[in-house]
């Protein structure tokens, strides 16, 4: 299991800024026993293996707001164009380091990345529950 899970991690990961590992070997062996340990490495592959018979659904135009971080070492790099034509792109970077495997090569650069997308839904989501929000009446309020 160990080769298996950590093959694909030394192959996508960036190593122009880490010569010795992208990854640091603590971490990569924490990963490696989270799959082992709760028996999910199977249920990991399963989805790889579903996903892969039906590339042509990933294709499939949607009008969600969609963000793209595009690392310069993934292997499956996106072409804009291409991706604009099925997609709502709102949103998208490219970034000088990182592969495959962002959140555990480049964890400062995608935490950073979600935030800046997602905080355009801040307001709205806020918004929403706002709206939503019914004022209890004086009788309907439990004293604590």
């Amino acid at each position: 299991m160990l080769g298996w899970l950590t093959a694909p991690v030394t192959e996508f990961s960036d190593t122009t800024h880490a010569p010795d590992g992208a990854v640091d070997r603590d971490q990569l062996l924490s990963n490696v026993m989270v799959y082992w340990l709760t028996g999910t490495a199977g249920s990991s592959a399963c989805l790889l293996k579903e996903t892969g018979r039906d590339l042509a659904g990933a294709c499939e135009p949607s009008t969600v707001p969609t963000g793209m971080a595009v690392f310069p070492h993934d292997p499956l790099l996106p072409i804009r164009s291409v991706v604009e034509r099925a997609h709502n792109i709102t949103h998208w970077s490219e970034f000088e380091r990182g592969g495959h495997f962002p959140a555990i090569e480049a964890p400062d650069l995608l935490v950073n990345e979600l935030r800046t997308f997602f905080r355009r839904f801040r307001h709205a989501i806020g918004t929403v529950k706002e709206e939503g929000r019914r004022e209890a009446k004086p009788s309907q309020r439990k004293l604590m």
